[in-house]
């Protein structure tokens, strides 16, 4: 077998081989963004919370979050956390409304 062909052909091998993968991985990372979504007609309400002092200079307010949870949302209380590293703020979530209802947008680090 000549030298060219082979390298040529293992080359060929490895770009199929990788778009099938790329093909899979989007098909599977689109579905499961899909199915992060939650819809309610009517999202539940906040409690009304005063947080405690921070524990020192470096940590920044987390608030509440919601979850999915058995059919419903539940809120997580908030807290205080350092931020990673090459992270300073936190981008507080908050409810997306959409002709289908109203979702959780999750909060970030920025």
């Amino acid at each position: 077998m000549n030298l060219a062909y082979a390298i040529v052909k293992t080359i060929t091998m490895k770009k199929v081989l990788f778009a099938a993968l790329f093909g899979t991985a989007i098909l599977f990372g689109g579905l499961e963004a899909k199915a992060q979504h939650h819809y309610v007609k009517v999202h539940p309400e906040a409690r009304v919370m005063e947080h405690p002092a921070a524990p020192s200079a470096h940590h920044v307010w987390v608030g509440s979050e919601w979850r999915w949870n058995d059919g419903k949302y539940v809120e997580s209380e908030g807290h205080w956390a350092v931020p990673p590293h090459g992270h300073k703020a936190w981008v507080e979530g908050h409810w997306s409304k959409t002709s289908r209802g109203e979702y959780w947008v999750a909060g970030h680090w920025n």
